[in-house]
């Protein structure tokens, strides 16, 4: 018998399921899943996939995982490049079950473990402050267009809130990594290296738990720091970067101009590039990449930057 693949499309009030190769599909509510959990576990699937949806799947996921039955939570975008890629157009939840279903039986997503409960709320901390930010990037591009005064003010009134409760978000997410002997340890580590403060290093810990799990080419690509190579015949297009966690590069890119000043390490790398002629949004982005993987190293030897670089 063939291995049983599900898919399951969360929307706000139901989900749509599809067993592949069964082609069974049904609909059922978010609360009360105790049927559906039954269901599953007669089917023993190889694997049940579902999109991340902004976190509508997580009590669904959640469910599933203490029912002990394989979950995967997947990137939305892949599954639909695997959805174009066999022509399939058309998107609705019944179909975008199925799709995840194939996607399961073809793909093979590796399975990540979903964070406990402490985690998703420090993530949500996290990801609120981050919209705040850039909340408060557009109020100030506005601001730079206007000539009313009037206008100006009320700009300024909103950047002057918006500030005020990136200061109690930041307050709350380190009295939640304090909570965590693990976390404090991570963050600690992280804020050893020039450049990194006391706002990225929580981020990093949230934002990026696989930190000091993978090598150094597995956390670029991760993060999307690597280069791409855009090669066609005899053409050499420019590398490139692409995809990734956009909230981590965000993160980053001011620690690493002022790593470009302080981390003899990240300087000495940024005059090299420059010197060789590189542009200096290349070079930024290099160095961005190189402060990355020498984040990854210390966490993954669990060593200060004064002994990782001794």
């Amino acid at each position: 018998m063939s291995d049983i693949f599900v898919g399951i499309d969360v929307a706000q009030d139901h989900c749509d399921l599809y067993v592949y190769p069964l082609a069974q599909k049904s609909t059922f509510g978010i609360c009360g899943m105790d049927d559906v959990i039954a269901r599953l576990r007669d089917l023993q699937p190889a694997m049940i996939v579902m999109e991340a949806t902004g976190g509508l799947e997580i009590p669904v996921a959640a469910e599933l995982v203490a029912a002990d039955l394989p979950v995967t939570v997947v990137n939305p975008r892949q599954v639909r490049d695997f959805a174009r890629a066999l022509g399939i157009l058309a998107k609705t939840d019944a179909i975008d079950a199925r799709v995840l279903a194939l996607f399961a039986e073809k793909v093979r997503p590796e399975s990540r473990p979903l964070p406990d409960v402490r985690m998703r709320a420090l993530r949500e901390l996290v990801t609120r402050r981050q919209q705040l930010v850039d909340m408060r990037t557009m109020e100030s591009n506005r601001r730079r267009m206007l000539r009313s005064e009037r206008a100006s003010t009320s700009i300024q009134l909103m950047l002057d809130t918006i500030e005020k409760e990136i200061h109690k978000l930041d307050l709350e997410i380190k009295k939640h990594i304090t909570k965590s002997p693990i976390w404090q340890k991570k963050a600690d580590l992280l804020k050893s290296v020039p450049g990194i403060g006391n706002t990225t290093a929580p981020l990093l810990v949230v934002a990026l738990p696989e930190l000091g799990k993978l090598n150094r080419r597995q956390i670029a690509s991760l993060v999307g720091l690597a280069p791409m190579n855009r090669d066609s015949g005899t053409l050499r297009g420019h590398r490139t970067i692409i995809g990734g966690r956009r909230m981590v590069r965000t993160a980053l890119y001011m620690p690493t101009i002022c790593a470009i000043r302080f981390n003899p390490i990240i300087s000495r790398f940024y005059e090299r590039l420059r010197t060789a002629g590189k542009p200096p949004k290349v070079a930024i982005t290099a160095c961005m990449r190189k402060l990355l993987i020498i984040l990854n190293a210390i966490v993954r030897k669990n060593t200060p930057w004064v002994l990782h670089i001794a």
